[in-house]
Parts: C-alpha cells; sequence; structure tokens
C-alpha cells in the first residue's frame, strides 16, 4: 500500500516536492536532502500531511 507524501522544505516551509512511501515498511516520517529552488540551495526536507 503506497500513498503519495508531500515534501517541505526546512528553512523555507514550502511544498516542493512529492512522492510515494509505503507506510507498512516505513511508519516514521522521512526527511531528505533536496534542492530547494527558493532558497537555491540543499536543504533538509520534511514528510508533511
Amino acid at each position: 500500500m503506497r500513498e503519495i507524501i508531500t515534501l517541505a522544505c526546512s528553512e523555507c516551509k514550502r511544498r516542493n516536492y512529492s512522492t510515494k512511501k509505503d507506510k507498512k515498511a516505513h511508519p516514521d516520517k522521512i526527511e531528505m536532502k533536496k534542492f530547494c529552488k527558493f532558497d537555491r540551495k540543499r536543504t533538509v526536507h520534511k514528510e508533511i500531511k
């Protein structure tokens, strides 16, 4: 069972990315280093609802 999740930048708080995640295998929230086009640098992006 895969669900679509949204990733938000930890610095500017904007929702930049969406991806899919298996909720049964990974129940905790994920964090990824992604490029933020608003800050123009790589920042940590966290899963939000």
